[in-house]
């Protein structure tokens, strides 16, 4: 066989190869199944967390998250971020402090400063400020008076502080992530009474007191917000699960690409992150709270 026809051969069978090769990469991509819809599907409590996309796009941000979890070596992934009130811990704003007041919790809504409580969680003002402007009618308290303004703030303080509790199987919940190496952390809206919660709690065994928008000045559902969750956790949209009573709370993550999860009870969100492949394995003795 010539030269030449020796090279006119082996250029046919490279090119055969490679389109073989083409066709196979082909069927492999357009085989991958849409994990965001199966688990949509399964699980009614998971907002979407990605914009909608081609299936080839999706593949590229798998395989991201995968190449950071193979690349640490001492952070388990996903990261989980937990509102507080009504998620974990029992609110007695709505439950208890209308009672304290005498009135229904309509009666409450109506009556209170449309903005004093969000300033108070977001750190703009402080207790004084709070109770000086807390009723919208602006009724008179004088601070001085231990009976009136005064009374009204360490009522309600004492009021509050009576009714945190855990929500039912919760603490449970949170013991067996944390033994499992999760890394947690909350993710609330709260004034800085949350140190009572944590002093009642101990929710700090759990959790890290991360996110609070009475330090970040922030509240949800601020996109800003989550987005400056994901910059000082330093890690993709799609390695955080973040679970929230409040549903625009969860699909003001979904938007920025946060797998969300729409808390109702505590056997749905456990049933949703097992269903996710999170570990709930707890050895015999480690099951005291």
């Amino acid at each position: 066989m010539s030269f030449p026809h020796s090279i006119g051969v082996l250029t046919l069978f490279i090119c055969g190869y490679q389109a073989h090769f083409a066709s196979l990469i082909m069927a492999l991509t357009f085989r991958v199944p849409n994990v965001s819809a199966f688990l949509l599907k399964s699980s009614p409590s998971l907002a979407y967390p990605y914009p909608k996309r081609t299936k080839m796009s999706l593949i590229v941000r798998s395989n991201a998250s995968l190449s950071a979890s193979a690349g640490s070596t001492s952070r388990r992934l996903p990261i989980l971020l937990f509102d507080i009130m009504d998620t974990l811990v029992r609110d007695p704003f709505y439950h208890d402090v209308p009672a304290f007041f005498g009135m229904s919790l309509k009666e409450l809504i109506e009556c209170k400063h449309p903005t004093a409580w969000i300033e108070f969680e977001k750190g703009m003002i402080d207790e004084v400020e709070l109770s000086r402007i807390f009723f919208k009618d602006g009724r008179s308290f004088d601070l001085e008076d231990l009976q009136s303004r005064s009374y009204v703030v360490i009522g309600m303080k004492n009021c509050m502080r009576r009714g945190y509790s855990y929500i039912e199987g919760v603490e449970e919940l949170l013991h067996a992530l944390k033994q499992n190496k999760y890394e947690i952390h909350a993710f609330t809206n709260y004034p800085i009474w949350y140190e009572m919660i944590e002093d009642k709690l101990k929710v700090s065994r759990y959790l890290s007191w991360t996110f609070c928008s009475c330090i970040n000045g922030k509240r949800k559902p601020d996109p800003d917000f989550y987005l400056d969750v994901l910059s000082q956790l330093e890690v993709n949209s799609e390695n955080c699960i973040f679970i929230d009573d409040r549903l625009k709370n969860v699909e003001a993550a979904a938007e920025v690409g946060i797998v969300s999860l729409h808390f109702k009870n505590t056997n749905l969100l456990l049933q949703d992150l097992s269903s996710m492949g999170i570990d709930f394995s707890v050895e015999e003795n480690h099951r005291q709270y």
